[in-house]
C-alpha cells in the first residue's frame, strides 16, 4: 500500500566530518580526540583510522554531484572542530572554513538543502589535554566556535544542529571508554553530559545574538527506547533506569528545565551534582526550533538482582537484527516519535540518523543488492508516516549515511551506506536501496501506486 508524506516533506541523507572527509593532516587540520583514539593499538577494528576515510576533502564535487544524481533534497553533515580551530580556541584556519563554505555553496548551487551539525564528536586533541568535556572551561571554547562557524554560514544554512548524540559523547567517551577519548568513569561521564547540554544552550544563545538571516537551530539526540522485559517491578524499575540515563538526562533539562530526580538519586554515590551552577539549567532550557532524533533501536530490559550496583541487564534481540547485532524495531520509533509529541514538545522533529548495517558486497554483475536495507527503511518510514497520521510533527528524514564510512570503533567492518565505497579505490557504488530511496523521494511516497 502507498503511504504518501505531506508535502515539503524532507528527504536527505547524512555523514559526519571524521567519518567521511580524510585529509586528517592537510590544510591546517590539527588533531582530535578521534584521530589519538584511533591511533591508539586495541580501540578500533583492525586499528583502523579515518585519515583518509572516504577522502571526501579531496572527492567534494563528486559526491555533492552523487547527491543530486540520487534526487537528495537535504544533506547533514558536520564541522570538524579542528579543521576550523586547530588548538580548540584562538585562531581560525581560514582554509578549513573555505572547505566548508565550498561544501555549503555546493550544496545550494544544487538545490540541497544543507544541514550542519557543529559537533560530531572530534574535540581538538588540545582541549582534551585541558580537561576535555568534564572541564567547564569548554563550554567557553565550543560558544566561540559555534560563532565563528555561524557567522561565516549563517545566511547560507538553513538548519543547524549543535550537537550530535551528547548521550554517545558522554557515556561512551568518558563512562565506559569504548569511544574518544577512551575514559571510564561515571562520575566524569555526568559532569560531560552537563556541560555537552550547557555549551549546548550557550552556543544557542550566542548564535541568536548574531542573527544570521532565518536559520533554525537545534540538537540531535540518539534516543533508544527502553521497555520492561515484563510484568516484574523489578522489570520496571530497570526499565525506568535505563531511560533515566538514555533518555531523560537529556530530554528533561532541555525541555523542562530540570534533571530528572531519579537520576540525581540513582548517581548520588558518585555525584551530588555540585557541577550544576545558578543559571546553568534556563540556558540549557534555551529554546530551540527545532528537535532532531536519531533512532536505531530500542531496549528490553529486566532487573538483575544478582547485580546490585547495575541492577539492570539489556536482554538480547527478538526477531531479526542488522549486522550490528541491533533489533530491528520500526514500531519502537513511531512509539518515541509519540512519546516526545505527548510529553515533550510540539516543535518540528526531524529523524537526523536512521539506518542499518548489512553485510553488503558488489556482485560479479558490479551491482549492489540490498533488499534487507530497501525492507529496513520501507518498514521505518511507514512507521513515521504512521506517528504523523498520529499527530506528530514530523518534517523530515536523513537515512544514515549516504555513504559507507568509518564506524568509529567498528572501523570500516560496518556498512550503513546508500552508496558502496570500495575503500581501496574510493570508487563509488549506489546500492538498490539508493535507487530505490531516490524513487521515494520523486514520488513523496512510499509504494507505488
Amino acid at each position: 500500500m502507498q503511504v504518501t508524506f505531506p508535502d515539503g516533506f524532507l528527504w536527505g541523507s547524512a555523514t559526519a566530518a571524521y567519518q567521511v572527509e580524510g585529509a586528517a593532516t592537510e590544510g591546517g587540520r590539527g588533531t582530535s580526540i578521534w584521530d589519538t583514539f584511533s591511533h591508539t593499538p586495541g580501540k578500533t577494528w583492525h586499528g583502523d583510522t579515518g585519515d583518509i576515510a572516504d577522502d571526501q576533502y579531496h572527492r567534494l564535487d563528486a559526491d555533492l554531484d552523487l547527491l543530486a544524481e540520487l534526487g537528495l533534497r537535504a544533506y547533514r553533515f558536520s564541522v570538524a572542530w579542528p579543521r576550523v580551530q586547530p588548538e580548540g580556541s584562538g585562531a581560525v584556519n581560514e582554509a578549513g572554513l573555505d572547505y566548508y563554505r565550498r561544501l555549503v555553496d555546493g550544496l545550494n548551487r544544487r538545490s540541497i538543502t544543507p544541514c550542519l551539525t557543529l559537533y560530531h564528536w572530534d574535540l581538538p586533541q588540545p582541549l582534551q589535554d585541558a580537561g576535555g568535556w568534564p572541564d567547564r572551561e569548554i563550554v567557553g571554547r565550543f560558544t566561540d566556535y559555534a560563532g565563528i562557524v555561524y557567522g561565516a554560514l549563517g545566511d547560507q544554512v538553513p538548519m543547524w544542529l549543535t550537537l550530535n548524540e551528547p548521550w554517545v559523547a558522554a557515556w561512551m567517551g568518558y563512562g565506559n571508554g569504548k569511544h574518544a577519548p577512551g575514559i571510564a568513569n561515571e562520575a566524569q561521564a555526568l559532569v560531560a553530559t552537563h556541560h555537552l547540554l550547557l555549551a549546548h544552550g550557550s552556543a544557542i544563545e550566542a548564535m541568536r545574538s548574531i542573527g544570521s538571516g532565518d536559520s533554525k537551530l537545534g540538537i540531535t539526540l540518539n534516543l533508544t527506547p527502553a521497555r520492561a522485559a515484563g510484568d516484574d517491578p523489578a522489570d520496571e524499575r530497570a526499565a525506568a533506569r535505563v531511560d533515566g540515563n538514555a533518555n531523560r538526562l537529556f530530554l528533561d533539562p532541555i525541555f523542562r528545565g530540570r534533571y530528572p530526580q531519579d537520576m540525581i538519586d540513582h548517581y548520588r554515590p558518585v555525584s551530588d551534582f555540585s557541577f550544576v551552577r545558578e543559571g546553568d539549567l534556563e540556558t540549557i532550557a534555551t529554546e530551540i526550533d527545532w528537535l532532531g532524533v536519531n533512532y536505531y533501536f530500542g531496549n528490553r530490559v529486566a532487573g538483575d538482582p544478582s547485580d546490585p550496583e547495575r541492577g539492570f541487564v539489556v536482554l538480547p534481540p527478538e526477531g531479526n537484527t542488522t549486522a550490528m547485532g541491533w533489533p530491528i524495531e520500526p514500531d519502537t520509533m513511531a512509539s518515541l516519535l509519540e512519546r516526545l509529541d505527548s510529553e515533550y514538545t510540539k516543535l518540528p522533529i526531524y529523524i537526523t540518523e536512521n539506518g542499518a548495517a548489512f553485510h553488503d558486497y558488489v556482485d560479479p554483475e558490479g551491482g549492489v543488492d540490498d533488499p534487507e536495507r530497501v525492507e529496513f527503511l520501507d518498514a521505518h518510514f511507514r512507521a513515521a508516516h504512521a506517528a504523523i497520521e498520529n499527530g506528530v510533527n514530523l518534517r523530515g528524514y536523513f537515512v544514515w549515511s549516504f555513504l559507507d564510512n568509518f564506524e568509529w570503533s567498528f572501523g570500516y567492518s560496518k556498512r550503513f551506506g546508500l552508496v558502496f565505497v570500495d575503500y581501496g579505490t574510493q570508487t563509488r557504488t549506489p546500492k538498490q536501496s539508493a535507487r530505490w530511496y531516490a524513487e521515494v523521494i520523486k514520488d513523496n511516497a512510499v509504494g507505488r501506486a
